[in-house]
């Protein structure tokens, strides 16, 4: 089995912390208990060394991730309840709840949208491999929304062209940290693999095209509420972005304050899914509410009791 090895250098702010608490902080998809089991398994070592979860990380110390490909045979059908905006023999679209994982990785390889599809439907494109089965784009985990899968290769390959070609409208919902004096603006910066954290993204030079525009919808005493709209579809886009004009989304355990707000990660929600049907060629549009942990903070934000 294929295995792809990820470094990261331990600097000095991180000397002393449990490698197993840091592990958490960079591999925000995995739960302490998942990461531990790795540790054990031998699949994350520390200068070649297996250590326990309590070992102390030290400094220039090399952690290294070996991310395992997922046996197919791994895969179940598991019936998991979705919550389905539109279906036809072609395409499904979907409302995935914050806290699910889009498909199996190591050390999440039940409960993810993939293994509910494959319950739900008898067919999914396998042009990604029966690990990615369906999936022609991602959100993140703690990122809840609108999803399109795919049920055929045909399908597949016509949705990607039109997100390659960024003809996918997709407008999301978020609450940043700090009030925002701009009603509208563009965040024109590229995007590409923090160099100092391999398990994160940045603005970088050197990094991909990345482009997002945003719109305030509400001002709060400390927050924003904005409407962000991506013209491209890079890795945790929006909260690189918001992060680097100094509006990092609220509850974002990878690029928010370091008090972080909650457990169900970052306040970003993908409303609103517009494309073009990959065999009628009707425009579809379908938009989701904001569940409803996000209306709560919202009401106490609005009622100042936040």
């Amino acid at each position: 089995m294929e295995k792809e090895i990820i470094k990261q250098i331990i600097y000095q702010e991180n000397e002393n912390v449990r490698i197993d608490k840091y592990l958490v902080s960079i591999c925000p998809d995995y739960t302490r208990t998942q990461l531990q089991q790795s540790l054990q398994k031998g699949t994350i070592v520390v200068n070649g060394n297996v250590v326990k979860a309590n070992y102390l990380l030290k400094l220039n110390d090399v952690i290294e991730i070996y991310e395992e490909e997922v046996e197919e045979t791994l895969l179940e059908k598991e019936n998991i309840p979705l919550d389905i905006y539109y279906e036809d023999h072609d395409i499904i679209v979907v409302n995935k709840p914050s806290g699910m994982v889009v498909h199996p990785a190591i050390g999440n390889t039940h409960g993810t949208l993939v293994n509910a599809l494959l319950y739900h439907c008898n067919d999914l494109s396998g042009i990604n491999g029966v690990e990615r089965a369906g999936i022609v784009h991602r959100i993140d985990k703690d990122t809840s929304g609108l999803l399109v899968a795919c049920k055929n290769d045909f399908a597949h390959k016509a949705l990607s062209e039109q997100f390659a070609l960024h003809q996918v409208k997709k407008i999301y919902i978020a609450i940043c940290c700090g009030v925002i004096p701009h009603n509208v603006g563009l965040i024109d910066a590229p995007i590409g693999r923090n160099p100092n954290n391999r398990q994160q993204m940045a603005v970088v030079g050197g990094g991909k095209e990345s482009k997002t525009h945003f719109k305030v919808l509400e001002r709060f005493k400390e927050h924003t509420l904005v409407e962000v709209e991506l013209e491209t579809g890079r890795t945790h886009q929006i909260r690189v972005h918001m992060k680097y004009i100094g509006y990092p989304l609220l509850g974002d355990p990878i690029y928010g304050h370091k008090k972080v707000y909650g457990n169900n990660g970052q306040f970003l929600h993908a409303k609103i899914l517009e494309f073009i049907h990959p065999r009628t060629k009707e425009i579809m549009h379908f938009e989701c509410p904001l569940p409803d942990d996000f209306n709560e903070v919202l009401n106490k934000l609005r009622n100042d009791t936040f």
